[in-house]
């Protein structure tokens, strides 16, 4: 029996990780794939500053249906790949903001996209979608558009690092007014804390302390306010840790 109940902790921990990984890979190619395009777009803006609104658009559609939406998300991935071999993550997942901005750093994602950029815009010149001109205009200036990639990244890490740190202070004073008893304080912290969670990347340890304290917080709610719990109550909150 305790042979079974260890393989299945163990499969069962093996899924969550699985789970957060994907979590996590998901997050990352959503927030830099969004970084990218909009960099994309006010790159092309400076680059062809005569340029209507229409003909903009006309060019970055060109762009996409020339595969730069998918090579965004494969050179995003490649460079998360990388980036864990060169950091030494081998457990697939991140365990902090830190690693996941070294990961994206040290991935090459900068040099994969400036090989990403002269690729889809000779396609699309080749095509005939796009004058000689425009395409030697954007491949000249794609520095602009790395450039303008690079520092919204930055910005969207210093996103992270200022709200896992309200994080953090959330879950402290959850803590601390728990161990007042004082529930309408509690309710307080937790409400921020709920929508604080919705702005983070899904890091293992922060999820982990949060389900904790979602599980506990609902079941003294549930139980009339009242922080008397039974030990069957107790031990579903340390399944969870």
């Amino acid at each position: 029996m305790e042979i079974e109940n260890l393989e299945k902790d163990n499969n069962l921990e093996m899924g969550n990780n699985l789970k957060n990984e994907n979590e996590q890979k998901n997050f990352l190619e959503t927030t830099l794939g969004n970084t990218i395009n909009n960099a994309i777009d006010i790159g092309i803006r400076v680059l062809l500053p005569d340029f209507i609104d229409e003909q903009i658009i006309n060019i970055k559609d060109n762009l996409l249906e020339y595969g730069l939406k998918e090579g965004i998300s494969k050179t995003i991935d490649d460079a998360i790949e990388l980036g864990k071999s060169t950091i030494g993550i081998f457990t697939g997942n991140f365990e902090n903001i830190s690693q996941m901005q070294n990961a994206v750093q040290s991935g090459g994602l900068i040099d994969g996209l400036s090989i990403l950029l002269d690729t889809i815009v000779d396609k699309v010149s080749e095509s005939g979608l796009i004058n000689n001109n425009i395409a030697e205009t954007i491949k000249q200036g794609k520095d602009v558009i790395l450039n303008n990639v690079e520092s919204n990244i930055e910005k969207e890490f210093t996103k992270q690092y200022e709200a896992i740190k309200e994080i953090d202070n959330y879950i402290s004073n959850w803590k601390e007014n728990f161990g007042r008893q004082d529930f309408d304080a509690m309710e307080i912290a937790y409400q921020k804390l709920e929508k604080q969670m919705e702005k983070i990347a899904p890091i293992t340890k922060t999820i982990k302390e949060v389900n904790n304290i979602e599980i506990l917080h609902n079941l003294i709610k549930n139980n009339g306010r009242n922080f008397n719990l039974s030990n069957e109550q107790l031990e579903l909150v340390k399944k969870f840790n």
